[in-house]
C-alpha cells in the first residue's frame, strides 16, 4: 500500500502506482484538469511522473506559481520547436523563464525580423492544436552529447560537458528533443495563452567574448484573460515610459557620449532635490547623522570587504601613483571607515550613518534602460551600528520608515527574505544567526514574507521590498541587509558595558534603492503627473494678453516667495494653446490664467491638471492653498 500525505496532512491510500495526473484525478476532476506537475518528497516531477512509493505530496495546479512557471517553461520549448521547422538549421541553446514570461537564445543563420516572430507564433499555435504529449528520458551523458553533436547542436554539446553529471534529461514533443531538467506540462494543448513580443542580441552565456546570438522574448499565461490583462498593461506601461516622458517634460536625457549616464536637467534636479530633502528631514528626526565618502579609494580596501574578489566584475578601476584604485560601487566600507575614525562605546550606539553617495557599476550597453539600469547612480544608503540586543528594534524601526514613505508615493508593497546565495562570506553560524534576526523582526511585525532563497547579498541576508505601482508593476527598491561578516573583517569594535571590546552588528539599508531609477519609476507610476507636493513645477502662471504681463510677474515673485515652484508663460500664443500645453504635455498640476477680469479683481482663474472645470479666487487664497499643497502628505 502507498500511502501520500497531502500539505494539509491528510493521507490518502494508493493500491497501485499512478501518474500525478491521475493521483490528482482521484481527488477530484477539476484538480486533475489543472495539475501541471507536483511536488514529491521535495522534488519537483512532472505530471506524468509515476507514484509508486510512499511520501509527501503537493500538487502543482497552473494557477499557482510554481504552475505558471512550468507553463512559461513550456512555452520555451514549443517556441523553439517552431523555430527550428521555420529555419531547420538554427541551432538552439537555452530557454529559461523570466518574470511574466520566457526567452530562448537561437543562433539562426540570419537575425529574426519582426514578421519571423508572426510565423513563429503562428507554427507555436499549430503546435498546441498537434497536442504533442511532452515525454522525460534519460541519457547517459556521452549518449547524449553524441546524439546532440550529430544533430549539429554544439550549444547542447557544451552545456552537457559542463554539467559534469553521468546522466541528463531529455525532453521531446512531436519531433523536437531538448535537453532539459523539466518540469513541463502534460502536452503542448495545455498552453492557452502565449504571445512573442520581441527578439533582441544576446552573447552566448552572456560574455560579449562569445557569438552573438538572437534572443526571443515571449508571455506566457494560464488563461486568455491574464494574457490580455498583461498586454493591456504593457501597452499602458508604452504610454508611460520614462525615457519618452522625462524628454516630453524636460527632467533628464541620456547622451551618446555617456551610455549608462544619463544628464538631469532643471526640472528633472528639482525633483531629485525634492526626493533628498524630505529624506534628510525625516532621517535627521530618526538620529541618522549625514556623511560623505570618497568616490574612489583603494584596492587594498575592497579586498578586505570582499567586494574585489566578490564583485570586481562591476567594478570601474583606476591606476594612480603605481597603486591600484576602484571607485566605489557601494557605499558602506566608507561608513565602516568613518565609524572607525573615533572610538565608540556602548553609549553611542546605535549609532546611524547616512549617505547620499554617488556609486560606479558597469552593466554591459545591451543592459541599459534609461534611468531604470544605468552606470552611476546615487543610492541613499544608511549604516546603523548597533548591538546584537538593538537589532530587532532597529530593524522595525526601519521598516516603520519604509512604510511611511512607499506609502505616500501610493505604492502598494511586499516583502521577500533573501538568504545565503552561493558566493558568500562569513560561516554558516553567523549567516543562520542573521537570517534568525531578520525572521525575528517580520514576525514581531506580524508582516507575511515571502522566502527567497539564495539571493542575499555576499555579505548578509536582506529584506527586499517589492512595490506595485499604479499599473500593477512590481519594483525591487528598498532593502535591509544584517550583516555581521564586514565588521568582523574591518576589525570594528566598541567599548561594552563591561570596558571590553566587542563588535558591533552591521545594518545596511537604502530605501529608494537608486534614486535615478526611484525617479524613473515614479515618472511610470504618475505617467508624468505628479502630485503638487513633488511636481518639479507646481503652478504655472498663463497671461491671455500683454496688459496682464505686470500683474502676473508681481504674482510670479510672490509665488517664488512663499517657496512654490513656479513658471511665468507671457508669450504672445493663443490661451487655449497655452493651456493645452500646460495641462497636456507639461502635466503641470495647477494653472493660473490671468487675463483683464482677475487683474482688476485681483484674482486668478485655477485649472487643475485633467481637469476642464476652472474657477476664480483670490491672490491670497490661492497662494495659501498651494502652500498647503507642498507639504508632504504623511500619514503618520
Amino acid at each position: 500500500m502507498i500511502e501520500m500525505i497531502l500539505p494539509d496532512g491528510s493521507k490518502r491510500q494508493l493500491e497501485n502506482p499512478m501518474t500525478v495526473v491521475e493521483f490528482a484525478k482521484s481527488i477530484g476532476s477539476s484538480l486533475g484538469k489543472a495539475t501541471v506537475g507536483a511536488i514529491i518528497d521535495g522534488v519537483q516531477v512532472d505530471p506524468s511522473h509515476i507514484i509508486d512509493k510512499s511520501g509527501t505530496i503537493e500538487i502543482i495546479t497552473n494557477t499557482s506559481e510554481k504552475g505558471i512557471e512550468i507553463i512559461r517553461h513550456s512555452a520555451a520549448h514549443i517556441m523553439a520547436q517552431a523555430v527550428q521547422r521555420l529555419f531547420p538549421n538554427t541551432k538552439v541553446t537555452i530557454g529559461p523563464v523570466i518574470e511574466n514570461g520566457f526567452f530562448y537564445d537561437f543562433d539562426p543563420e540570419k537575425p529574426f525580423t519582426e514578421e519571423d516572430l508572426a510565423k513563429i507564433e503562428e507554427e507555436m499555435t499549430k503546435i498546441v492544436k498537434e497536442n504533442y504529449e511532452f515525454k522525460r528520458s534519460e541519457m547517459t551523458a556521452e549518449e547524449a552529447k553524441k546524439f546532440f553533436a550529430e544533430k549539429g547542436e554544439t550549444y547542447k554539446v557544451e552545456i552537457i560537458e559542463d554539467l559534469g553529471a553521468d546522466k541528463v534529461s531529455i525532453y521531446q514533443q512531436g519531433e523536437f528533443i531538448d535537453l532539459c531538467r523539466g518540469t513541463h506540462i502534460p502536452s503542448t494543448g495545455y498552453l492557452k495563452a502565449f504571445k512573442l513580443m520581441s527578439t533582441a542580441g544576446a552573447y552566448w552565456r552572456g560574455d560579449s567574448n562569445n557569438k552573438m546570438l538572437q534572443r526571443i522574448y515571449g508571455v506566457a499565461f494560464a488563461t486568455k484573460k491574464e494574457l490580455d490583462d498583461y498586454l493591456t498593461m504593457m501597452e499602458e506601461a508604452e504610454k508611460r515610459d520614462h525615457r519618452k516622458l522625462g524628454k516630453q517634460l524636460d527632467l533628464f536625457f541620456v547622451d551618446e557620449h555617456g551610455p549608462g549616464f544619463p544628464f538631469f536637467m532643471p526640472k528633472g534636479v528639482e525633483l531629485f532635490n525634492k526626493l533628498q530633502e524630505i529624506w534628510r528631514v525625516e532621517h535627521k528626526k530618526r538620529g541618522y547623522q549625514e556623511i560623505k565618502t570618497p568616490i574612489m579609494l583603494d584596492k587594498e580596501l575592497w579586498e578586505i570587504s570582499g567586494h574585489w574578489f566578490n564583485y570586481r566584475e562591476n567594478m570601474y578601476t583606476s591606476t594612480i601613483d603605481e597603486k591600484e584604485y576602484a571607485i566605489k560601487p557601494m557605499n558602506c566600507p566608507g561608513s565602516i571607515i568613518a565609524y572607525k575614525n573615533n572610538l565608540h562605546s556602548y553609549k553611542d550606539l546605535p549609532l546611524k550613518y547616512g549617505e547620499m553617495g554617488l556609486v560606479h557599476r558597469h552593466e554591459f550597453s545591451g543592459a541599459l534602460h534609461g534611468l531604470m539600469r544605468v552606470r552611476a547612480f546615487t543610492q541613499d544608503d544608511a549604516h546603523v551600528f548597533c548591538t546584537k540586543e538593538q537589532i530587532e528594534e532597529q530593524i522595525i524601526e526601519i521598516i516603520d520608515l519604509y512604510d511611511k514613505f512607499y506609502t505616500v508615493f501610493g505604492f502598494e508593497y511586499h516583502i521577500e527574505l533573501s538568504t545565503k546565495p552561493d558566493k558568500a562570506i562569513g560561516s554558516d553560524e553567523i549567516w543562520e544567526m542573521a537570517e534568525a534576526n531578520l525572521k525575528s523582526a517580520l514576525e514581531h511585525k506580524g508582516i507575511n514574507y515571502k522566502l527567497n532563497p539564495g539571493d542575499g547579498a555576499f555579505y548578509g541576508p536582506k529584506i527586499d521590498f517589492k512595490m506595485k505601482d499604479s499599473i500593477g508593476r512590481i519594483w525591487q527598491c528598498g532593502t535591509i541587509q544584517l550583516d555581521f561578516n564586514l565588521p568582523a573583517r574591518f576589525e570594528m569594535s566598541y567599548i561594552g558595558a563591561d570596558g571590553e571590546k566587542h563588535e558591533p552588528v552591521m545594518i545596511h539599508r537604502a530605501m529608494y534603492g537608486s534614486l535615478e531609477r526611484f525617479i524613473g519609476i515614479l515618472i511610470e507610476h504618475y505617467a508624468g503627473a505628479f502630485p503638487t507636493w513633488l511636481a518639479p513645477v507646481q503652478a504655472r502662471i498663463l497671461t491671455i494678453s500683454d496688459e496682464q504681463v505686470p500683474f502676473a510677474k508681481e504674482l510670479f515673485t510672490k509665488l517664488q516667495d512663499a517657496g512654490i515652484r513656479v513658471e511665468l508663460d507671457t508669450r504672445v500664443e493663443k490661451i487655449g494653446y497655452k493651456i493645452r500645453e500646460a495641462n497636456g504635455d507639461q502635466k503641470i498640476p495647477v494653472q493660473l490664467i490671468i487675463g483683464k477680469n482677475e487683474v482688476v479683481n485681483n484674482e486668478v482663474n485655477v485649472r487643475r491638471f485633467g481637469s476642464q472645470d476652472s474657477k476664480n479666487v483670490s491672490v491670497d487664497e490661492i497662494i495659501q492653498t498651494l502652500k498647503q499643497e507642498s507639504f508632504v502628505p504623511f500619514s503618520k
